[in-house]
């Protein structure tokens, strides 16, 4: 019988697709550039949502975030919901995932429970006898934090303690901390007590126990960064100069041609009242205007932050090869989305699906196996994750995935899985909805109930600064681009049975 490959799984969060080193010789990515070399690089990644939640749902379940149902932030991934990690677990596996989950909201209600809400996330008696089983997963090691946030608890907290970092307090933002909220850029916290360092010592340890045990292991180590705030300690703070990196910038009249809430973005004061049928705050829906020497510095931190995460996969990635473990382990580095710094006169994410927001990074590295030191442009989802992991488990996909199976495309045996990939992104019921059908060359971006919508030609204007939706040449292919995305929203209705009978 042949052996089981191990799966470990690393991510960030909201990681533009253009900031490894191999791709980019303005950061300094050591580790992940060598994973790379080790391995095959896809560039035309995509996300199924380009908010957390949704997309680490659709991650671990095989399913779209309309599928799913935790289809924004703010919604909970219902625990019905059949996970990749049970289905490993149920075969032999051992499931394990520490850092974030984000698979629920905040706040929890009566009806709609959650474990990753106030209060239950700061009482640290609670998490210290709870480790699972959590979304398929029978071990978790969970916090909430992007840098300095007041979410700060749960077994992150206990490790600080732990570690003899009694004052870690000082570290976060109030109520829970005591932190300066007016701090930038410098995060005072000593780095050995920075989470990178956390879930890198704790993914280590589970990978010795499983190792020692002689045990198939599906093991994620996810990593907050480089999610703003724009925070590292030193010297990750002022590892790059912002007046040497290059800045994005929004081209003149590029917005012009785009739905209305894209110029709003440009405005000092704008009204999005309209927008807003729940009542509750919508990503991105503000102002976008920020000083040019912010956003330079912006940068430089955010690079910071990316390259100090990088030294800790590293610890991980090393301590695979000192337990001789590499040779059998299925490596893959993504990120849940991407990110705004800049580009189109946009910062941050909402509902503005450009390559910057939709493309993730994306490395596999199985030696002997998957094809090393090779760049491929074959169209990858991470809702393609699932059935994959489960294709190199030996398991069956279950039929209410969507996602498609990439093994044979990772293998270097297949030129391409998929023809498309489909992007979603829904904060309100009807102004905030809309859907992105993405090929080879064309994007084409629809808005429920609304008319306006947007086309973009890839290859000939990679940068989406040309939108084609009202351009009379292009009304064919509109009307082209438009019926295959109603195929593939038909193609991607899960059956949960094959038929069976005429009748």
């Amino acid at each position: 019988m042949k052996k089981r490959p191990n799966i470990l799984l690393i991510t960030s969060d909201q990681q533009h697709w253009n900031t490894l080193g191999r791709q980019n010789p303005e950061i300094s990515t050591p580790n992940l550039d060598k994973l790379a070399e080790e391995g095959t690089t896809f560039t035309r990644a995509y996300c199924p949502n380009p908010t957390c939640t949704p997309s680490r749902a659709s991650l671990i379940t095989g399913k779209y975030p309309g599928q799913h149902g935790a289809w924004t932030l703010g919604t909970k991934l219902p625990e019905t919901e059949q996970t990749v990690g049970e289905l490993l677990g149920e075969a032999g596996y051992r499931t394990a995932l520490v850092g974030k989950a984000h698979f629920q909201p905040l706040k929890g209600t009566e009806e709609y429970t959650s474990l990753e809400a106030y209060p239950i996330l700061h009482d640290l008696a609670f998490w210290r006898d709870f480790h699972g089983p959590f979304y398929g997963f029978e071990h978790v090691e969970l916090t909430r934090n992007h840098t300095n946030e007041a979410h700060v608890g749960q077994h992150y907290a206990l490790w600080l303690e732990e570690k003899g970092c009694e004052n870690w307090r000082d570290y976060f933002l109030p109520p829970t901390g005591r932190m300066d909220p007016t701090i930038e850029y410098s995060w005072p916290i000593p780095e050995e007590y920075h989470y990178d360092a956390w879930i890198a010592e704790r993914t280590n340890a589970l990978l010795e126990q499983y190792q020692q045990a002689g045990e198939n292991f599906f093991l994620w180590a996810s990593f907050f960064d480089p999610h703003p705030d724009y925070l590292a300690p030193e010297p990750w703070d002022q590892m790059y100069d912002p007046e040497k990196l290059t800045l994005a910038e929004v081209i003149e009249g590029e917005h012009e041609r785009n739905p209305p809430h894209f110029l709003l973005t440009q405005q000092e004061q704008p009204d999005f009242s309209a927008y807003q049928e729940s009542g509750f705050a919508i990503h991105g829906m503000h102002s976008h205007l920020r000083e040019r020497e912010k956003l330079k510095k912006d940068l430089a931190v955010y690079y910071g932050m990316i390259s100090l995460m990088d030294k800790y996969i590293g610890k991980i990635l090393q301590k695979l090869d000192e337990l001789g473990l590499r040779e059998s382990t299925i490596v893959v580095f993504t990120t849940d989305h991407g990110h705004l710094l800049g580009q189109h006169g946009l910062a941050f994410k909402g509902p503005f699906l450009y390559e910057d927001l939709l493309r993730v990074p994306m490395i596999v590295r199985y030696p002997g196996q998957v094809p090393a030191g090779v760049i491929s442009t074959a169209l990858q989802s991470l809702v393609d994750y699932a059935p994959t992991f489960l294709h190199f488990a030996g398991l069956p996909v279950p039929r209410m995935m969507s996602g498609k199976d990439q093994s044979q495309v990772w293998l270097g045996k297949a030129e391409k899985a998929r023809d498309h990939v489909i992007c979603e992104f829904r904060h309100e019921p009807t102004t905030i909805n809309l859907r992105s059908y993405i090929d080879d060359r064309y994007k084409i971006t629809i808005y429920y109930q609304h008319e306006y919508g947007e086309l973009y030609d890839l290859k000939e204007d990679p940068n989406e600064v040309h939108n084609l939706w009202d351009v009379p040449e292009y009304f064919a292919l509109k009307y082209r681009l438009l019926l295959k995305y109603a195929w593939a929203e038909l193609e991607k209705e899960p059956l949960w049975m094959p038929r069976i009978a005429n009748a």
